[in-house]
């Protein structure tokens, strides 16, 4: 049994390390981590219907910000929410009705938020029917002209 034991411990020090060589992070080819030059983007197939977003035309003013204030924060992808919840925090208690039933449509109308993210960061093209005043106010804010650390979402 102690032979059996030494010639395991003999053959883990010869070829664990040879095996760990081969694995180590530096010996890898880093061109395989590189980003693709375009994005591959898919688009929804038909057979699957999109429910439409309910609109509420009756919605008081304050309530619809309030309400805004809460999607943008409760995206479902972290890059949203750092981006739509830093926006709005700047942005929405300034926003006159129709700036925020624009910013409503953009949120709430699109059912992709890789759409959303796309546009901002002009990685795709804007449809025409997205390109609003709200749009282009969201691209200057991504471009973050002021340089502004936008790790976490503002505080309530």
């Amino acid at each position: 049994m102690l032979r059996q034991f030494l010639v395991s411990t003999a053959v883990r020090r010869v070829v664990v390390p040879s095996m760990a060589q081969t694995r180590c992070a530096s010996n890898l080819d880093k061109s395989e981590y590189t980003t693709p030059g375009e994005i591959v983007d898919y688009d929804d197939p038909p057979h699957i219907p999109v429910p439409e977003y309910p609109s509420r035309p009756d919605e008081p003013l304050e309530t619809r910000k309030q309400r805004l204030l809460y999607q943008s924060r409760k995206r479902g992808m972290l890059e949203n929410d750092l981006l739509l919840s830093t926006f709005v925090a700047k942005y929405l208690k300034s926003f006159t009705a129709d700036q925020t039933a624009q910013y409503d449509d953009l949120i709430n109308g699109v059912s992709n938020d890789w759409d959303i993210f796309y546009w901002a960061t002009e990685t795709k093209p804007t449809p025409p029917e997205f390109d609003t005043e709200i749009m282009r106010l969201l691209k200057e804010h991504v471009k973050n002209a002021e340089k502004v650390q936008r790790i976490r979402q503002p505080d309530l």
